[in-house]
């Protein structure tokens, strides 16, 4: 069986591999992809593995994302911490859920379990929306920022999220609202400012943009496999998404 390992820490990761190779010597480690962004990039650029190994929570977001913007068809053994409802919730589908410090009797029989599903051909996993839905459905809701306070005159002004088509980074944060208004944002990096944005409205192109979806004007293909993409007017703004997050933007933007 192919594995790719999908966790943050490099110790944990190694360690992990190690009784991998103990309980399940057939395992072939193909990666070991240590963000949310890598995994992305790596699912674009290569057929899927027989099996993850996942963490959860990553240094940039949450692995759920990756069934959102990949059609995952292979077993995935989470490692993680969690509560028991989301425990039980995989348990009973075929794939596996291990505490960490993983067990590695725990492991073998996951390992075990998935060898099973894979070898018996079925499709796998059929449910995995269901699931990824009820797990983060035991987690509160996410509330999105609704508005960023800026200064304008002195003075501090309320700007209202929804009426926010771009944020882009040049020397400072800036903000720019669909009617072309530019605020200078009290933010220190772009990332922040992600983590505070509902994903199905704002996308994050590059190092230097985050735009909102009713902002688009037009994407345009290039022949290097990257894309530019065009914000309408009054902004005016041209930028690009990589070759690596092309397949992703693609499915963000035609839903």
């Amino acid at each position: 069986m192919k594995a790719v390992i999908v966790e943050d820490e490099s110790l944990i990761a190694r360690e992990l591999m190690h009784k991998i190779a103990m309980v399940a010597p057939d395992v072939d480690i193909l990666k070991h992809v240590d963000s949310l962004e890598t995994a992305a990039e790596w699912l674009a650029e290569h057929p899927q593995p027989d099996l993850f190994f996942m963490d959860i929570q990553l240094g940039d977001g949450v692995s759920f994302e990756l069934f959102k913007r990949f059609e995952i068809n292979c077993p995935v053994i989470f490692c993680t911490a969690y509560d028991e409802y989301a425990i039980q919730a995989f348990k009973v589908n075929g794939t596996d859920y291990l505490l960490k410090p993983v067990d590695m009797e725990e492991l073998k029989l996951a390992i075990d379990k998935c060898r099973v599903i894979i070898e018996s051909r079925l499709p796998w996993p059929q449910d995995i929306a269901t699931l990824v839905k009820a797990i983060a459905g035991s987690q509160p809701i996410p509330k999105y920022k609704e508005r960023f306070i800026v200064q304008s005159k002195r003075q501090w002004v309320p700007v209202d999220t929804k009426d926010i088509a771009v944020f882009i980074r040049e020397n400072l944060n800036y903000l720019i609202t669909f009617s072309g208004e530019k605020y200078i944002l009290d933010f220190t990096t772009l990332e922040e400012v992600e983590n505070l944005l509902d994903p199905d409205k704002y996308y994050r192109a590059n190092r230097q943009t985050i735009f909102h979806i009713d902002a688009i004007k037009s994407v345009k293909p290039l022949d290097n496999a990257t894309l530019t993409v065009t914000l309408k007017e009054p902004i005016k703004l041209e930028t690009s998404v990589g070759r690596a997050k092309a397949p992703d933007f693609k499915k963000w933007f035609d839903r």
